[in-house]
Order: C-alpha cells, then structure tokens, then sequence
C-alpha cells in the first residue's frame, strides 16, 4: 500500500470510529429458538412471513421445527427455497414476487450468508419498489426501513446474521457486487443449535475457525473500541471452551450454543469496526504465510491475557471444575 492511500486508510478510520457512536448501527436482538419465534411476530402483528432458505437446507428438512411453531400460533408461511450459492438478481426478484404475491408482512432468512444476502436484497427491493437492485450498489443507498427481517444462522461462524452488507450477482452480465446500509442489519437473529446438529466435524472446526479471526480481528484494529473488545474476548473464550466439543460430539447442545453465540458476537465486534480484512485476503492468499509485526503479536498476547484471567477468575469462583 503507498503512502497516500495509507494515510487515507487510517485517516477514514479514525473519522470511522469518532463517528461510530452517532451512526445508525444497531445490533440484531437475540430470539432464544425457535419456540420464541412466534411471539415476536406477533408482537409486531405479523401473521404471514416469508421463509427464504436454499434447497440442502429445505431438503434436509432443518426449516420444519420452525414451521410446525409457526403453524401452532396460526402464522402463516410462504417458502423460497432456490437460492443459490452466490444469490443472483434473479433470485431476489422471484422472491420479492412471491411475497408480494402471497401479501407477506416479514422476512425470515433461513440458511447461510447466500440466504441471508438474498432476503436481505428482497427487503431493499420492497424498501425501494422503483430502484433497481444495480442502483442500490455501494454504500447508504436504500435509506429506508426494511420490512421485519429475522436470521436464522445454520452455522456458527460467518457472522451473516449481524451484517450491514448484502452480495449480489446480477444473473445477465455475471457483475458480483456488495450492497451496503445499516437498513440491511436484520432486527432479530435466532440462535438455535439444533440446526448445527448435522454439520460434520470438518465443517463444525473450519466455520468455528471462521469465527476466530473476526473476533482477533475486532480486538487488535486500529478502530477497536471498549464495547467491541469485550465482545471479542467473551467470542474468543466462547469459541476455546467450546469448539473442541462441538467438533468431538455434534449433538452437544451446549458447545452448539455457544458457538452459536461466539459466532454472533464476533460478527458484531468485527463489523462495528470495519474488520474481516482476513476474510477478503484469505483466497487469494491462501497458500502464503503472513508476518505479523512486533505491535500485532504484543496486541495478539494481551487478547490471549485477557482471555487467561477469565479463565483464573473462572476457576476461583468454581474451583470444583478447575481440574
């Protein structure tokens, strides 16, 4: 990186965090399984929503608890269910077609990032009728609120269900491209670990491990804040307590919670500061070891610190499971 756009990073950065108290973000409340669902739609007086998932999720039958809840208080469920991997345009127009088609009054996204950026662009798509999705490209271009979005994460580790960002593939020229608004947080995420119960290991450990760097990533930048490390460390000791057992035994409904949650509170710690540059490094970069300097290793060990206490304070306080 030159010196000027060096300059210019850091410059954006620091204006960012100044800021950052006076911005819209919010963080998605928690909704504590699906059995608390319902409650909350009809807390908002929403009787019909619509599903939007991808067809492994849907065969795979992950989305019937919710809808067996959905039907027992009388709320109505409309499913998308062809989202692709890389979501296209022409999946955010089916699926804005079937809820106006169906008069549905929220969203749900069910699944993974490619779910979650779908429902997201068909919330902007009903936000703003008239503006096409290509238009809404770049940052801060919906400005208005969104219909109810609620995510539901089948993994624990992306961190999609806290994101202000949206992917997009437009299905006729193939451009990829990254819609951005703090209209596009979701209002809700539901925390479920049932839904991770047939992740195998080897998916369990790289999404786990997914949810590492963002949380390391929150605690070292240059834009951390108090907020955003605490996070950060309650992820990290969430993820080290938890991941082994996960990866050991997929039905642990403890360590498939609390993955759940180390992933949530990674995702908000690394987004409120403009974090995952590992993310967008990591591909192309695969295959070549990176250097950290002297400055990133001291910030590395007052994290791995931090996150030691915890655990003496921990052991003090239960010193029955100190062994």
């Amino acid at each position: 990186m030159n010196t000027f756009k060096k300059i210019y990073c850091r410059i954006f950065q620091t204006c960012f965090r100044i800021a950052l108290p006076f911005l819209p973000y919010r963080e998605p409340e928690l909704i504590d399984g699906f059995k608390n669902v319902p409650a909350v739609l009809k807390k908002h007086h929403i009787s019909h929503i619509l599903l939007v998932t991808d067809s492994g999720v849907y065969k795979l039958g992950l989305t019937k608890p919710l809808e067996k809840q959905l039907s027992k208080s009388q709320i109505s469920c409309t499913i998308y269910k062809d989202t692709v991997a890389n979501p296209t345009s022409a999946n955010v127009e089916d699926a804005k077609d079937l809820y106006l088609d169906h008069e549905c009054q929220a969203l749900l996204a069910f699944g993974g990032g490619s779910s979650m950026d779908c429902a997201k662009a068909v919330g902007a798509r009903l936000a703003r009728p008239h503006k096409s999705l290509s238009k809404m490209e770049g940052i801060l271009k919906i400005w208005h609120r969104l219909p109810l979005l609620i995510a539901v994460p089948t993994t624990a580790g992306t961190g999609s269900e806290t994101t202000l960002a949206a992917v997009i593939t437009d299905a006729d020229t193939h451009h990829k491209y990254a819609i951005n608004d703090f209209n596009l947080i979701p209002d809700y995420a539901v925390l479920e670990p049932s839904v991770t119960y047939g992740l195998p290991p080897q998916l369990t450990a790289t999404t786990g491990m997914d949810a590492l760097p963002h949380a390391i990533e929150a605690y070292i930048g240059r834009s951390t804040t108090r907020q955003t490390r605490s996070a950060a460390v309650e992820a990290v000791q969430l993820i080290f307590d938890n991941l082994q057992n996960a990866y050991n035994n997929g039905n642990d409904k403890t360590a498939r919670h609390h993955m759940l949650r180390a992933s949530y509170l990674a995702g908000t710690a690394a987004h409120k500061k403009l974090a995952r540059y590992a993310d967008k490094e990591a591909n192309p970069l695969y295959p070549v070891p990176v250097l950290w300097g002297p400055s990133k290793l001291e910030q590395m060990y007052h994290l791995v610190q931090e996150v030691n206490e915890n655990d003496r304070n921990r052991n003090s306080e239960h010193p029955g499971k100190a062994a």
